[in-house]
């Protein structure tokens, strides 16, 4: 009975999904497929499409012995586990529940305001924080330190980048989370908090004990999500530092990848050595993603509601 599907048609289904498993395939088992032959291969500007030689695991033996590897994968785990803990999913969680207690008016307004960041070129956005943190007396952050009698920094950019870094992607990141946190605390059944009120539970015994509980799967899916988005996440680190200021300062993995393979500061992209490094970053995202597998009781979360039917 358990492994029988739910609705009747499997064929038809089939039909329907066919289409939707052509597009999975071309635009995304194939490109895998053929990064993975690339990294087994010397393939580069100098040896050209069609001059490369198969070299098997070497590129990945390189990875290995890159003295930079250890500096790189150490500004992917901070870039990654700090923009998330802190924005994708903390600040989100907070503009979330922040907007559930406001009318629905106000609430959605706010919301829309903060998706702004999200549909601003990213190009435009970068400028605007450049603009915020230049030196002075130009940028906005340090204009506002030196009237508060605050010692300002030359370019905020330069002396904390890390902190604008993880900024300005969370910013933008908060968005989704908040969206997602909003409808499923939309989506909590309305007596449960109007019992909780009666009871005389406060705010903070709404959220932890009505709001929160129903938030696992929520959560567990923008943890899961924004953790691949983020260790394929560059751009915002290339238009504001890329990589530095100085040796590889900011640089992350999927960055590296980018500068090894297409923009390499000697000229020669080297494609099968960034296929290898995009690769390794596949395997980290899949490593990742079957972590929260077992963090997270998935299958209680996904188990079928158990109706009794008299």
């Amino acid at each position: 009975m358990s492994g029988r599907p739910l609705f009747r048609g499997g064929r038809l289904s089939a039909f329907f999904l066919l289409p939707f498993l052509l597009v999975v395939a071309v635009f995304f088992v194939v490109p895998v497929v053929l990064t993975l032959l690339v990294s087994l291969t010397n393939m580069s500007v100098a040896t050209g499409l069609s001059g490369y030689d198969w070299v098997g695991l070497e590129n990945y033996r390189r990875i290995v012995q890159d003295p930079v590897i250890g500096r790189i994968l150490y500004n992917t785990v901070l870039f990654v586990g700090l923009t998330l803990a802190l924005f994708n999913v903390g600040l989100a969680l907070v503009l979330a529940l922040a907007t559930s207690f406001l009318s629905e008016r106000w609430g959605n307004a706010f919301r829309a305001l903060w998706l702004l960041p999200r549909i601003t070129p990213s190009v435009v956005y970068v400028l605007m924080w450049r603009y915020f943190a230049a030196e002075p007396p130009y940028g906005i952050l340090n204009q506002v330190l030196q009237g508060l009698g605050l010692p300002a920094a030359s370019n905020w950019l330069h002396e904390a980048p890390w902190p604008m870094i993880i900024a300005i992607n969370g910013f933008v990141g908060a968005s989704m989370g908040m969206i997602i946190f909003s409808a499923a605390i939309r989506a909590i059944p309305r007596h449960l908090i109007l019992a909780a009120q009666l009871d005389g539970a406060t705010a903070w015994a709404l959220i932890r004990h009505i709001v929160l509980p129903h938030l696992r799967w929520p959560v567990l899916f923008v943890v899961a999500y924004q953790t691949l988005s983020l260790l394929a996440s560059y751009e915002y680190i290339l238009l504001t530092t890329n990589g530095g200021p100085g040796y590889y300062t900011t640089e992350v993995w999927a960055l590296y990848a980018f500068h090894t393979a297409l923009s390499n500061y000697f000229g020669n992209a080297q494609f099968g050595q960034g296929a290898a490094l995009a690769s390794v970053l596949v395997v980290m995202g899949i490593a990742a993603s079957f972590l929260y597998l077992r963090l997270f009781p998935f299958r209680k979360l996904t188990d079928r509601p158990k109706i009794e039917v008299s």
